[in-house]
């Protein structure tokens, strides 16, 4: 997979922006000349490219849609497949089921593009039973998926593409660097950027982030809902009953040292509902909640 980059100079460095996994990414570099920055550009963007061909549930040619064609069947996965599916499993065990990589199939009832229409509860009821991590079956390098089930890695994939691009761009430069895949970003670098903290709400930011060194990521509802007779439905759907999660904030940022940590953080906090900033106290990570 392939796309355009664009590359321009700003008042302390470089940026760069690409388009990949439907949002817009930038690079951003400090003290390097334009040779250099091109290289590590390139190298970010084909990396993020990779990631999308790789584990993306839009494509027919890739391990994932593999895995839903195997029929049932024992499939044949490599290292890196088999790390995501580690990782995946121990999202699910730390939300006690509440972050569940085969609940995609959920799209199939709700369809959050901005219209009234709620699905019937018999509707989602009849997908719970295609629904479940603990029925994946794995063995050392192979997978077996049941018939009907899916999985869908979007909410872990973005995360890791950013922290992958960063140790490959570091075998090109150790000049301060910053990668933003669509508000998933990660800094390591001598001197801090200011991260905005989005709240369309209030169409504007809710405040400013310094960093240096470390990853920040947002999970949110603010521009997936629906609504209808005044009663909002966030699309962070609970897959253990197939319907939105209700009383939490519109969106959770957090900083951690890593993307994938600080995603699966913000991830799991929303899935908690009200609970979302008792769980993140307990985390010991910094934090911010918009309520409204």
């Amino acid at each position: 997979m392939s796309g355009e980059t664009r590359l321009t100079r700003t008042s302390d460095g470089w940026l760069g922006r690409f388009t990949a996994m439907a949002s817009p990414c930038e690079v951003q570099l400090r003290d390097v000349g334009r040779a250099a920055a091109e290289q590590v550009l390139k190298q970010v963007a084909t990396e993020a490219w990779r990631v999308e061909q790789r584990f993306s549930r839009y494509r027919d040619d890739n391990i994932v849609a593999a895995l839903q064609r195997a029929n049932g069947e024992w499939l044949a996965v490599d290292e890196e497949f088999d790390r995501l599916l580690d990782y995946a499993e121990t999202c699910w065990q730390l939300s006690d089921g509440r972050f569940d990589v085969t609940s995609g199939v959920l799209r199939r009832a709700w369809r959050f593009d901005g219209s009234d229409r709620i699905p019937t509860a018999d509707q989602v009821a009849a997908l719970l039973p295609l629904i479940g991590w603990d029925r994946v079956e794995r063995r050392p390098g192979q997978v077996r998926l049941p018939v009907g089930m899916e999985l869908d890695l979007g909410g872990i994939g973005k995360e890791y593409a950013v922290d992958r691009a960063l140790l490959l761009a570091r075998e090109h430069t150790d000049a301060d660097l910053l990668l933003n895949f669509g508000g998933d970003l990660v800094a390591d670098g001598k001197a801090p950027w200011q991260i905005g903290i989005e709240n369309l709400q209030q169409n504007g930011v809710a405040g400013q982030i310094p960093l240096a060194r470390g990853a920040v990521a947002t999970s949110g509802d603010s521009r997936r809902f629906l609504l209808r007779d005044g009663k909002r439905y966030s699309h962070i759907l609970d897959p253990r009953s197939g319907w939105p999660v209700q009383g939490g904030p519109h969106s959770v940022t957090v900083a951690a040292a890593r993307c994938t940590e600080a995603g699966m953080l913000a991830t799991l906090a929303l899935l908690q509902g009200a609970g979302a900033e008792p769980f993140l106290r307990a985390q010991g990570v910094r934090y911010w909640c918009l309520w409204e």
